[in-house]
């Protein structure tokens, strides 16, 4: 089976790096245009499914694709984006200077501490991967899109990949519309492509935000 992992497209919140997680922008016209150009490029193959956060951007960036392909999207609430809590909507270093030892504390282990109020990355592991596995056990074979979130995706790639969860925000890029696959069989995980933006024009890659 060949798992594409899809990041939702543009939002204002993307485009500023805020902490975006259980808030729910729309995506901005840009953030439209980077889903349409995901359908355009890929409604070509055959989908035996599509799986989506239940937060809108990634509902919307998914609906091209489904609308072309005739497949349903199913609604996942594991592939939702990590929970900030208090620092929802807080750009990094707003953070820094509002909560300077709760953001030390989260800063020195982002995977088993969690933001104030918020989500450890180990917890999104263990909801997030119980799809990934649920997905392996559906599809044996044929393409299936998981269309998620900045966060959750890169701890997927970790999971995945065997390595330490605790490097997802130091080690892999994640950028908005960026399509990562891997090949899957019951027991192994290869990555064939990673992060690519092909498939946006010049103009949408180089759009402001991550």
């Amino acid at each position: 089976m060949e798992l594409y992992l899809v990041r939702h497209g543009q939002t204002e919140s993307s485009r500023e790096n805020r902490f975006t997680g259980t808030s729910d922008p729309p995506l901005t016209a840009v953030g439209e245009a980077m889903a349409v150009a995901i359908a355009s490029t890929y409604s070509g193959l055959k989908w035996e499914a599509i799986y989506v956060s239940p937060r809108l951007r990634a509902l919307q960036t998914a609906e091209p694709l489904s609308r072309r392909s005739g497949i349903a999207v199913t609604v996942e609430d594991g592939l939702a984006e990590i929970a900030y809590g208090d620092w929802e909507g807080l750009k990094l270093d707003e953070a820094r200077e509002r909560w300077p030892e709760a953001f030390a504390y989260w800063a020195a282990d982002v995977a088993s501490r969690g933001t104030s109020g918020g989500e450890t990355a180990f917890a999104v592991a263990a909801r997030a991967m119980r799809v990934v596995e649920q997905i392996r056990t559906r599809h044996a074979e044929g393409n299936v899109l998981v269309v998620s979130h900045k966060a959750t995706l890169r701890i997927i790639t970790c999971a995945l990949l065997g390595l330490d969860v605790r490097l997802f925000r130091e080690r892999l890029a994640q950028p908005v519309a960026a399509v990562t696959k891997f090949d899957l069989t019951p027991k192994t995980a290869q990555l064939t492509l990673y992060c690519d933006r092909s498939h946006l024009s010049p103009e949408l890659r180089d759009a402001e935000g991550t």
